[in-house]
């Protein structure tokens, strides 16, 4: 019975056929295959990954693309194709974990955030090695929803998912007092 079904499997998904052979019906199936095989393995390996990510998390995504098409266009296996995709997933959950225990070779794979702007001060080593302009910079600010003033923010880093965030700068309140004549009470207002 189970070599019936296992039969009737390789049949509908052209199993063995070159990718010349397989036929739409059979590419749709593979493409479902593939497609319900791979969102299992993905999710069992990462929920991260296709979030905001670092290279060290596109490149997954990229090449489980590439691995997961070939099965379904017929140019590979489609066990074969499974299994290379499982292979991915699990190095780059193994990189993670290895990342997450060891400073150093999280650095390696994922990168450094790199510091652009300190006290409001723009630090001309880090926009050179990011190669952010001043015009990028000021970019960056408007979209924290700041005014493009670096005097304004106590610092700035490139983040390692390519982001740049902001932290304004702490400033002195500005204190507005208003007085009214003939005895009346001065109103002290604090603006932070």
């Amino acid at each position: 019975m189970l070599q019936q079904v296992l039969e009737l499997l390789r049949m509908l998904l052209g199993v063995g056929r070159d990718a010349g052979d397989v036929g739409a019906g059979q590419m749709v199936l593979r493409a479902i295959v593939i497609y319900v095989a791979t969102l299992a393995t993905v999710r069992l390996g990462s929920k991260r990954f296709l979030g905001k990510a670092t290279a060290f998390d596109v490149i997954i995504g990229i090449m489980i693309g590439s691995v997961m098409s070939r099965g379904i266009n017929g140019s590979a296996d489609v066990g074969a194709t499974l299994l290379g995709g499982g292979a991915l997933v699990a190095m780059h959950w193994l990189f993670a974990v290895l990342a997450y225990h060891t400073t150093w070779f999280g650095d390696i794979v994922k990168g450094k955030p790199v510091l652009l702007i300190e006290d409001g001060r723009p630090q001309r080593d880090g926009m050179r090695q990011t190669s952010l302009s001043e015009r990028d910079l000021h970019e960056a600010i408007r979209l924290q929803g700041s005014r493009p003033d670096p005097s304004r923010v106590g610092l700035a880093y490139l983040e390692r998912n390519g982001t740049v965030s902001v932290i304004p700068r702490d400033a002195d309140p500005h204190i507005l007092e208003v007085a009214v004549e003939r005895g009346v009470q001065t109103l002290r207002i604090q603006l932070e």
